[in-house]
């Protein structure tokens, strides 16, 4: 019987904790601009907590999860045509890229919304 009310107060704790979290990832994904290896953290943070979250926090995960991975894509991408000149353009565009996601990201996040498109490839 007193197992109850304690699972329900875990369960809440979670739910408000989510949201600082997705944004610790945020932060920590624009750190990585600098830092690099926070991006690595980030998105494990992502892949660790977007199963315990509120649903709307969850499309941020899926958001962070994706900018991830499509922002390894084309860093590669950038690396190999590195030699032909191109890939600085294209490190160039994944950073502006990259910094849009995150800033809207956090932006839809302070104001306690879903992202509305989380597998968009745009921003």
């Amino acid at each position: 019987m007193s197992e109850e009310p304690t699972n329900q107060i875990v369960v809440e704790a979670k739910a408000k904790g989510a949201p600082r979290m997705a944004q610790l990832v945020y932060i920590l994904y624009l750190a990585s601009i600098v830092f690099g290896v926070t991006g690595i953290i980030g998105v494990i943070m992502a892949y660790v907590n977007k199963g315990d979250s509120p649903d709307w926090v969850k499309s941020h995960y899926q958001f962070q999860i994706r900018t991830f991975w499509i922002s390894i894509l084309f860093a590669i991408i950038g690396m190999i045509t590195m030699p032909i000149m191109i890939g600085m353009l294209v490190f160039l565009g994944l950073l502006v890229w990259y910094i849009m996601r995150c800033v809207k990201g956090m932006k839809y996040l302070a104001q306690e919304e879903p992202v509305p498109d989380p597998k968009t490839w745009i921003w």
